[in-house]
């Protein structure tokens, strides 16, 4: 089997996996980020969103082999403390119900953030559009946007 060596939230690891693994299953099951979570394993809900050089990216949909050389961030990186402005906006807000597909969704919206720092509703709910939340906090969601573009 081949090895890979992935730069994952600013540290280098080597990882031995088929070509094609997906890359979320590589993230959970031979580095245990766990944060990142499985949907739907073909990339419509939006849960295991990551970003890879700076985009949000489905991970379920990137295998291993086309990660290498790139800049890999999970939730467990964007914030060591869990202060990222983008959390903190989503405890404000107290966003998650289940919580199950906050991660991907804190993972879209801080790419969003970053890249358009004061973003319209129109753009919020393009960004936003490919995260689906089984519990329906989609109000809540915007409105911790709005709060983190402040922060």
């Amino acid at each position: 089997m081949p090895i890979f060596n992935l730069k994952i939230n600013d540290k280098t690891h080597s990882v031995e996996a088929n070509a094609d693994t997906p890359l979320m299953w590589v993230l959970r099951d031979h580095l245990d980020l766990m944060g990142t979570k499985y949907g739907c394993g073909i990339g419509q809900c939006g849960t295991c969103t990551i970003h890879v050089n700076g985009n949000a990216i489905r991970s379920c949909l990137l295998q291993v082999s086309q990660a290498e050389g790139m800049k890999i961030t999970t939730i467990e990186g964007l914030s060591e403390t869990g202060d990222h402005p983008v959390q903190q906006a989503w405890l404000e807000h107290d966003v998650a119900q289940c919580g199950y597909c906050q991660t991907g969704q804190i993972m879209s919206a801080a790419a969003l953030l970053k890249n358009n720092p004061e973003p319209s509703d129109e753009d919020i709910d393009a960004a936003m559009s490919g995260n689906i939340c089984r519990c329906g906090t989609y109000v809540r969601i915007k409105e911790a946007i709005k709060t983190a573009s402040k922060l």
